[in-house]
Formats: C-alpha cells, structure tokens, sequence
C-alpha cells in the first residue's frame, strides 16, 4: 500500500498479552506500519487473551475519535481444541462488533491450527495486513457514505 496523507484516520489497536513472545513483535509491526501510512494510533490497549478482545474492542468502537480497531493476537495449537474454540468465537464477536458499529475491527490474530513457529513465521504479514485492511476499510467506508447514489449511478470505490 502506497503512503498517503492519512492523517484524519485514527485507529486504536487491541493486543493479547497471551504469546506476548509474538504479539509484542506484532504491534511493534503494526505501530511502524500506521506510522508509514501516516494515520494516527490513538490507544494501545492490551488484554490477557484474544478471547478478551471484543470487550475493550467494544469500548473503543463507541468512541467518535477511533475510526477504527486493529486486533493483535496468535492463537496457538494445544493438545485439545480450545484454540479452535478461541479463535472461532473471537474472530465472530469481532465481526459482529465491527458490523454492529458501522467501523472496520481487523482481524490480526494469527490461529487457530498454529505452531508456535508458524505464528512467529506470520508476524509481519498479520501486523501489516490488519493495518492496511483497516485503512483502506475507513477510507471506503468514507467515499460510500459521502456518495448520493440517487444521483450517481456505476459507482466504483476503491
């Protein structure tokens, strides 16, 4: 993604301290990467689990300064199923917060099915990616509700 004036875009980010090993290292990602695209990180919060996200997510949605929220996590596979359980109910509650607010929640949380290898394989392109879909989300969503389509017709948004 090419860096343009972003400025207007405010963004906070949600990091599990769970893995802390891997998420550190993706917001660290992820603050340089916002800093490249020049948009503004308002808050950091960071929480014990993924699974503990869509509260705080919640929180920050309600808030008129945050365009919108980039989660951080890695969900790493265990003897049993729970990061499946983990990692499934996190991604819809995220889905269902961002969709409830009208603002993009980007899904940055690498899992479920991982090793501890893979995830630290995927840290660059996870922090980036959420970043990125956050941005261009915003941007998007900006130009679609600026648009009178009673009065423009074949509207492309990109």
């Amino acid at each position: 993604m090419e860096m343009q004036d972003q400025s207007k875009i405010n963004l906070g980010i949600v990091v599990s301290e769970f893995n802390y090993d891997i998420t550190s290292l993706m917001l660290q990602r992820a603050l340089s990467h916002a800093e490249f695209l020049g948009v503004t990180v308002k808050v950091v919060v960071k929480v014990p689990g993924s699974y503990d996200m869509a509260v705080i997510v919640k929180e920050l949605l309600k808030r008129d300064e945050i365009d919108g929220v980039v989660t951080l996590g890695a969900v790493i596979k265990g003897e049993t199923k729970h990061d499946e359980i983990v990692a499934t109910q996190t991604a819809r509650k995220l889905m269902d917060l961002s969709v409830e607010y009208g603002k993009p929640v980007t899904l940055g949380i690498i899992g479920h099915g991982v090793t501890h290898e893979q995830a630290v394989e995927r840290i660059e392109e996870y922090s980036m990616r959420a970043v990125e879909s956050a941005v261009k989300l915003i941007k998007r969503l900006k130009k679609l509700r600026e648009i009178d389509l009673t009065k423009e017709t074949n509207v492309s948004i990109e």
